[in-house]
């Protein structure tokens, strides 16, 4: 395929004098991508989206948007953006903030379309200066989003949201999605990577540690996990009968509560089934994203450590 991508970063790189926030980051993004970049605080997150969007100038490597500079890929309306550091002037309304930002574009749209793309139009006559943090956080959404841009940029989006104003947001994102546009978004919220990116970009010390599918990333902590209420006593022989099952690395108990980690759960639960005819409750599990990103981003620390 010759199909031109939304972002292309190459041997990207960010120093502030000895430290390097971003260390060589090679990513190309199809148009059409829902992408989730993850990684602990300072990993190169927020400083990787500054560049790609010309925002901060690289200290080595490059930048395209759609084959050009950011610059003119902003310019041309085509690039939105929701920022950490983004901030709307207090004394407007919320609907006086999006026609502000629309006044600005050749071909923006309407501000009761912006409005209602961003689930605002119940706020739309508030000042932003009276606004939750929620609230501000879908005002800065319709902001982004005015001038119908093909590549949309989101950093930590729904911070200082609860659970029901998170929800609300990413039904809105699935719309905005669902006609092809690119979106690349940071976030804290595993769960929001697993479930609303196509792809997930792992970052840890300014470096990209794992880039694929959830079911991908997820995949590079080996094995599953087998939890059951084991109603026989808990010995010294019995815990270790239980590790010596095949397939098993780990063997955990806490009070009734059993667990394994094994590399073939299939071979475990026929050892262990006719063998223990107390055990019930069973339950066979995929790891978490959670697991995967502890095992990805400490395994970067680690490296750094060492090297």
């Amino acid at each position: 395929m010759n199909e031109t991508p939304a972002i292309h970063l190459s041997g990207l790189r960010k120093t502030f004098g000895a430290l390097t926030a971003v260390d060589g980051v090679d990513l190309s993004i199809r148009p059409g991508e829902v992408v989730a970049l993850l990684g602990p605080n300072g990993a190169g997150k927020s400083t990787t989206i500054d560049l790609a969007l010309g925002l901060a100038r690289p200290t080595a490597g490059g930048v395209e948007l759609f084959g050009a500079p950011p610059r003119d890929a902003v310019a041309a309306g085509r690039v939105g953006a929701m920022l950490q550091g983004g901030a709307l002037l207090p004394t407007l309304t919320v609907a006086e903030s999006v026609a502000l930002v629309a006044a600005a574009h050749r071909h923006p749209l309407s501000v009761a379309e912006a409005l209602d793309r961003a689930r605002c139009t119940e706020i739309a006559r508030q000042r932003v200066s009276k606004l939750s943090g929620g609230q501000l956080q879908r005002a800065r959404f319709a902001v982004a989003v005015v001038s119908d841009p093909d590549l949309l940029f989101l950093d930590e989006p729904t911070a200082a949201m609860d659970v029901e104003a998170r929800r609300t947001f990413w039904q809105s994102m699935r719309a905005f999605t669902a006609a092809g546009r690119t979106v690349v978004f940071a976030t804290h919220y595993l769960d929001e990577a697993d479930e609303y990116a196509d792809r997930i970009v792992m970052m840890a010390r300014g470096r990209i540690v794992a880039d694929g599918t959830p079911a991908e990333v997820k995949a590079v902590v080996s094995g599953r996990r087998i939890r059951a209420t084991a109603a026989f006593p808990e010995t010294p022989a019995s815990t270790a009968a239980l590790a010596a099952l095949p397939g098993v690395r780990s063997a955990d108990r806490h009070g009734d509560v059993l667990t394994l980690i094994s590399d073939d759960s299939d071979a475990t639960l026929r050892a262990l089934i006719p063998t223990h005819d107390d055990i019930h409750d069973i339950e066979v599990t995929a790891h978490t994203m959670d697991e995967a990103f502890l095992a990805l981003t400490e395994a970067r620390d680690t490296e750094g450590a060492l090297s």
